[in-house]
């Protein structure tokens, strides 16, 4: 697939939520490198610089596995974020992931588009669970500065389990130099 050409059988999903915090507030914590992230099931956000063309890597915070691989296509601070997005523990092709902010009265209405998923794919059904996990945990980290204790207990368990991730997914696989899409 490339472009924005619908292909037969692509699947669009959209998941949006209200978050009570500053439009920069959650911009900053979205668009973090360098340190694990919750929403973002712990990963650490590896890349050279957050603009167009630039590689994403999302990694343990080891640094030993990169489960999401991905190339950005749009950075429009405070506004908008998008780059495509490969599992890499999946043979599935590369969609494109776009992260939206608007300012709704005080708050911010989070809008999180996933396209270009092959429909009926692992990435599809995996994706699909992530957005739900991936919105409300910004929400919490936003607006008490710390996921749910539900959250945290997920997180911890994913942590402990990280060793398990196939060979596949070890970051010398993935280096930031490679382009995925």
């Amino acid at each position: 697939m490339s472009g924005n050409v619908k292909q037969p059988g692509d699947v669009k999903q959209v998941y949006r939520i209200t978050i009570n915090a500053p439009i920069q507030r959650v911009w900053d914590a979205l668009t973090r490198t360098g340190e694990p992230l919750p929403f973002f099931f712990g990963s650490v956000m590896h890349t050279t610089t957050l603009g167009p063309g630039a590689p994403i890597r999302m990694r343990t915070p080891d640094g030993k596995f990169t489960g999401v691989v991905g190339d950005v296509l749009e950075f429009d601070p405070p506004r908008r974020f998008s780059h495509t997005f490969k599992f890499t523990s999946l043979d599935d092709p590369a969609c494109k992931v776009t992260y939206e902010l608007a300012e709704v009265g005080g708050a911010v209405q989070f809008t999180l588009t996933s396209e270009q998923i092959t429909a009926g794919s692992k990435s599809e059904k995996y994706m699909k669970q992530g957005s739900e996990f991936i919105g409300s945990t910004l929400k919490a980290l936003c607006e008490t500065g710390r996921p749910t204790l539900k959250q945290r207990l997920m997180l911890a368990m994913m942590a402990a389990t990280a060793f398990t991730s196939p060979k596949r997914s070890r970051s010398e696989h993935w280096p930031l130099n490679g382009r995925i899409s």
